[in-house]
Parts: structure tokens; C-alpha cells; sequence
């Protein structure tokens, strides 16, 4: 997979999917850190997730866009919606992402919402199971997202052409 340069997109604002706080107990009392979740994206097809962690929240949430920017990927959007129906699991959160019809919207939680919104897909039917975890959420949306092929890549690789693959 190519390495994709953030400085070549027109990155959105980024989204913060969530921001904890953590306490570690010590003899002088509690500290506090912050740990966020981030999604930045171009809306053309561009995404990445990233993680920080710093004593300060604004801190975190900067590292974790440095961070999300490192790990950019191309997903294929088709007419602002995916190419078929798709089910990912990241360890106990499981994602199910389906195409839907022009003018359907973003059907999805506050996670899933947030990288289908970086992504630039604005018609999407998705189902979350299992755990709610923020982070497992938004990485088995992601691992769903890379698993997407669309029909170019699918011929090309089979090495047919396209009307082949959806047979006669």
C-alpha cells in the first residue's frame, strides 16, 4: 500500500470522535490526563484515526490529528456511498456497513458518523454490535472500509472486464 502525503490533501477540520480523562492515583493526589480519538479526512475518499495522549486536552487532540495524519488510506466511494454490503469486527465491536439510495443520509452512531463524514460518504446504512467502545468502534469501521473492493480493482486483478464481473 503507497504511503499518501497529508501535505497533497485538503484535509477537513478534523473530528473529535472522544476525549477521556484518566486519573492516576498517587500520594499527592489524583493526576489527571487525556486521552482522544481522532478522524481526519479530505472528504474524497481519504481517511485516517489517530490516538494521543497529553496533560492537557487541546495537547491530545493535536497529537492524536499528527497521528491520524500519519496513517491516511484510500477508500473507494461510489456516488457518495460504498461499493457493496460489508460486516468487520476489531475486537469485540463488530460494524456492518450497507449502500444506500441517494438522499438516505448518514444512519449511523456518533463513531461510525464521524469517519463516514471524513470519508466523504454521504449515503450509508451501518449497525454496530457487540462492544461500544469508541476506539474499537471507529478502528472495525476502518478494517470495513479497507476491505471494500470496487468493481475496476475486482476485473483488473480477475483480469476480466467489468460487465464480467457482474456477469449477464
Amino acid at each position: 500500500m503507497a504511503m499518501i502525503n497529508p501535505a497533497e490533501l485538503e484535509l477537513r477540520e478534523e473530528t473529535v470522535v472522544r476525549v477521556n480523562r484518566v486519573a492516576k492515583v498517587t500520594a499527592h493526589g489524583k493526576r489527571f490526563r487525556f486521552a482522544s480519538i481522532v478522524v481526519v479526512g479530505d472528504g474524497k475518499g481519504h481517511v485516517g484515526i489517530g490516538q494521543g495522549k497529553a496533560n492537557e486536552v487541546m495537547s491530545s487532540i493535536s497529537k492524536a490529528k499528527e497521528n491520524a495524519k500519519q496513517n491516511l488510506v484510500r477508500i473507494p466511494v461510489i456516488n457518495g456511498t460504498i461499493p457493496h454490503k460489508i460486516t468487520a469486527k476489531y475486537c469485540a465491536s463488530k460494524v456492518m456497513l450497507k449502500p444506500a439510495a441517494p438522499g438516505t443520509g448518514i444512519i449511523a452512531g456518533a463513531a461510525v458518523r464521524s469517519v463516514m463524514e471524513q470519508v466523504g460518504i454521504h449515503n450509508i446504512l451501518t449497525k454496530r454490535y457487540g462492544s461500544s467502545n469508541s476506539l474499537n468502534v471507529v478502528k472495525a469501521t476502518l478494517t470495513a472500509l479497507l476491505s471494500l473492493r470496487d468493481a475496476v480493482t475486482v476485473a483488473n486483478k480477475r483480469g476480466m472486464k467489468i460487465k464480467e464481473v457482474f456477469g449477464s
